[in-house]
């Protein structure tokens, strides 16, 4: 099998319990670091699936790495290798889909409830989860690209995955572990302190609820990564 290519844009931003759950499955995956300076592969030829994580930079940015990434998915989309992005990962997908990205109304940082929407494609990807903790970092938003299908929602961010063919878009973060979290809580503190709103918790309040909440997410990233192996040529 042709290994997953797994896309980091920032040091302490992983593949995190992906990077478990294929282990765990016996598949072969590789690393590609753009935030230590590595090239963006011309072509998805080389490999089963791409998997992009999140970032703190912005898909409008101008950044040389992303313009080389939004044509890799395309070429992805258009081989029907399966794209699966993480906040940043869902933008670019959605970006490279011709879909706008936005601020959102307000910046949603550590657990808030997504909700799965009532429709077939989400009874395809979640089963019969209804709703869910999830963990959130972002600023910017993504419109639901044209052709596909919204299955997430949160009160405070509409668009939070969405679904087409093969491909996965998250705005939310269920690849995170406990040492992920407590990495963030530092390097991001200054962001938390200035950031407020209805949205946001301390970082004390995201470490309390980490044991609690991590179990129940992490089921919901087995069905969703599960669903998401399912287009992955073997």
């Amino acid at each position: 099998m042709k290994p997953i290519a797994v896309f980091r844009h920032a040091a302490t931003e992983g593949p995190g319990y992906f990077a478990t759950f294929i282990e765990q499955r016996g598949l072969p995956w590789r690393l590609i670091a753009i935030d230590e300076g590595a090239a963006v592969p011309a072509s998805c030829a080389d490999f089963a699936g791409l998997v992009f994580m999140g970032g703190p930079m912005s898909v409008n940015d101008d950044l040389p790495w992303i313009a080389p990434v939004l044509d890799l998915i395309r070429d992805a989309v258009a081989a029907d290798v399966p794209v699966l992005g993480h906040c940043l990962g869902g933008q670019l997908l959605a970006k490279a889909l011709g879909a706008a990205v936005t601020r959102n109304a307000v910046k949603e940082i550590g657990w808030g409830e997504v909700r799965v929407l009532e429709q077939p494609l989400a009874r395809q990807w979640l089963g019969e989860v209804t709703a869910f903790p999830a963990f959130h970092w972002h600023g910017e938003t993504f419109a639901v690209p044209a052709g596909a299908t919204r299955i997430l929602a949160s009160d405070h961010c509409a668009n939070q995955a969405y679904v087409l063919g093969p491909h996965l878009g998250m705005q939310c973060h269920v690849e995170m572990t406990e040492t992920m979290i407590r990495s963030w809580c530092e390097v991001g503190a200054a962001e938390v302190a200035e950031a407020g709103g209805p949205a946001v918790q301390s970082p004390a309040a995201m470490l309390a609820q980490a044991p609690a909440e991590l179990p129940r997410m992490r089921a919901v990233a087995d069905r969703l990564y599960g669903r998401w192996l399912e287009g992955v040529r073997r």
